[in-house]
C-alpha cells in the first residue's frame, strides 16, 4: 500500500505541474523521485524485511509532505496532499501499538488493518476527485486558451481593418488637403487677375488723362528748344550790337536749357506711366506648358542685346546651366517672360555699372563681367537662380528691393516698378517664391522657386 500511495502521490504530483511553466525546473525531481521509490520496492522484495520497510515508508511519505509545502511552487496541490496524512498516521499509530503493546495490537489487528485500507482509499478517493478536477481544469484552460487565441485574432483583425481605415482616412485627408491647396492658388491667382485687372482699368484711365497733356509738354518742349535755336539764328542776321546779341543769345540759351530739362523730365514721366501700364497689365491667366530653359535663354539674349543697343562697347559673358531633365512645365509664360526680362535687365545694368566704375577708378583689371542663369529640378520644384558679378546691394537696399517704385538707378533710368511687378508674378501668380541674396560690391543672386504640379 505505501508504494502505491508513494508513487501515486509522485505522479499525481507531476500531473499537476504539467499544466504550469514550472515543470522544466521540477523534471529531476520527479525523476529521481521515481527511482527512489521503485528502488525501495527493490529493497522490500530483496530484504524480506516488512516491518522495517513500514517504518521507512512513513518516513519517506512524510518527507514528501514536508517537501509540497516547503516549495511555493507547490501550493495549488497541498490540500489534496494532505490526504495521505490520516493514511501515515494511522500506519504510523498502529506501528507504534504494535511495537510497546503487542498484545493489545494483536487482539485489535483487523480493527487496525481496516483502518489502515479505509485511510488507503481515502487517500485515492480524494486523488480520483482532484484529478477529475484537475482534467475541468485543464479543459477550461485549453478553452480559455482557445478563447484568447479567437480574441487574439479578432483583435488582430480589427486592428488590420482600422489601420486600413486609417490609411485610407489619411489618403482622402491628403487628398483633400492637396485639393485646398490646389483652391487656394487658384483663388489667389483670380485674386491677383481680379487686382491686376482693376488696377489695369484704373492706371488706363488715369494714363490717358494724363498721356495727352504730357505728350503736349513734351511735344512744344522740344519745338521750343527748335525755336530758341531758330531765334538765335536770326538775331545773328539783324543790326544789333554784339554786346546785346550776346546777351539775348545768353537768354535764349538758358531757355533751350530749361525746355531741355522739360522734355527730359517729361520722358521720364512718360517712362514711369508706361511702367505702371505693364505693371498692371492682366495676363491671359492661363497657364500653358512651355520650355522653361528655352524660355529663360530667349529673355537673357534680349536683354543682352537691348542693353548693347544703347551701349555699343558693353560685353559680358552669359553663363547658363539649364537642367535637362526639366522639360516642359506648366507656367504663365508672359508673365514669366516679363521677371526674366527685369532680372537679367537689373544684371547686365549691375556688371555695366561696375565696369564703368573700375574704369573711372584706374582699377578695372582682369574684372570681366559675367550673367548667369542656372535651373535645377528636385522634390517636384524648379529652382531658377540669376546671377551677376557687378556691384551688389547693401543690407538697407535689399530690404525695400521689392518695394513698387523704389529704385537704385538714376534719374531716367528706372522706374522701380520692375522687381515688385515680377515679386507679385512669383509669389501671386505662380504660388512660388523669390529672394534675393547680394554681397555688395561683389555679386547679386535673385532665387526662384516654382512649385511642379
Amino acid at each position: 500500500m505505501h508504494f502505491i500511495v508513494a508513487f501515486f502521490l509522485v505522479q499525481f504530483a507531476h500531473s499537476a505541474m504539467q499544466h504550469t511553466d514550472k515543470l522544466p525546473k521540477w523534471a529531476n525531481f520527479f525523476k529521481y523521485a521515481r527511482f527512489y521509490v521503485l528502488g525501495l520496492v527493490a529493497i522490500y522484495y530483496i530484504g524480506r524485511q516488512p516491518e522495517m520497510f513500514t517504518w521507512v515508508w512513513n518516513l519517506s511519505l512524510l518527507g514528501l509532505l514536508w517537501f509540497f509545502y516547503k516549495e511555493e511552487d507547490f501550493q495549488p496541490i497541498r490540500t489534496t496532499v494532505q490526504s495521505i496524512v490520516p493514511f501515515v498516521g494511522v500506519s504510523m499509530l498502529s506501528d507504534i501499538i504494535e511495537l510497546l503493546f503487542p498484545k493489545f495490537h494483536k487482539s485489535y489487528d483487523d480493527i487496525f488493518g481496516m483502518a489502515i485500507l479505509f485511510a488507503w482509499i481515502f487517500c485515492f478517493v480524494i486523488w480520483f476527485y482532484a484529478r477529475k478536477q484537475q482534467k475541468v481544469l485543464a479543459q477550461e484552460r485549453r478553452d480559455r486558451l482557445r478563447d484568447e487565441e479567437l480574441a487574439r485574432e479578432q483583435k488582430q483583425s480589427l486592428e488590420y481593418l482600422v489601420a486600413e481605415r486609417t490609411q485610407e482616412l489619411t489618403q482622402q485627408k491628403e487628398e483633400l488637403q492637396k485639393a485646398i491647396e490646389e483652391l487656394k492658388a487658384t483663388q489667389n491667382q483670380l485674386i491677383q487677375s481680379e487686382k491686376m485687372a482693376s488696377l489695369g482699368e484704373l492706371t488706363a484711365g488715369i494714363a490717358h488723362e494724363i498721356q495727352n497733356p504730357l505728350n503736349f509738354v513734351n511735344n512744344f518742349s522740344e519745338v521750343s528748344v527748335e525755336l530758341c535755336q531758330e531765334l538765335e539764328e536770326e538775331i545773328d542776321k539783324t543790326g544789333i550790337d554784339d554786346n546785346d546779341k550776346d546777351y539775348i543769345k545768353g537768354i535764349i540759351s538758358d531757355l533751350s536749357q530749361n525746355q531741355q530739362k522739360i522734355t527730359h523730365h517729361g520722358k521720364r514721366a512718360d517712362s514711369i506711366v508706361k511702367g505702371m501700364l505693364q505693371h498692371s497689365r492682366a495676363s491671359s491667366g492661363e497657364k500653358e506648358s512651355v520650355e522653361v530653359n528655352a524660355l529663360a535663354d530667349e529673355y537673357m539674349r534680349l536683354a543682352y542685346h537691348g542693353l548693347r543697343a544703347k551701349d555699343k562697347e558693353f560685353n559680358a559673358a552669359l553663363v547658363t546651366d539649364f537642367d535637362p531633365t526639366i522639360g516642359t512645365v506648366n507656367v504663365l509664360p508672359q508673365d514669366l517672360g516679363r521677371v526674366f526680362l527685369n532680372l537679367f535687365t537689373n544684371a547686365f545694368y549691375a556688371v555695366a555699372e561696375k565696369k564703368r566704375k573700375l574704369t573711372e577708378a584706374g582699377q578695372l583689371g582682369d574684372y570681366k563681367p559675367e550673367v548667369k542663369i542656372s535651373t535645377k529640378k528636385f522634390d517636384n520644384k524648379l529652382y531658377i537662380r540669376v546671377s551677376d558679378n557687378g556691384t551688389g546691394m547693401p543690407e538697407h537696399v535689399k530690404a525695400k528691393i521689392f518695394q513698387p517704385f523704389f529704385t537704385t538707378k538714376p534719374t531716367g533710368q528706372g522706374t522701380g516698378l520692375g522687381l515688385s511687378m515680377s515679386y507679385d508674378i512669383i509669389t501671386n501668380g505662380h504660388g512660388g517664391v523669390l529672394e534675393v541674396d547680394s554681397l555688395e560690391g561683389e555679386k547679386t543672386e535673385f532665387r526662384i522657386t516654382l512649385p511642379i504640379a
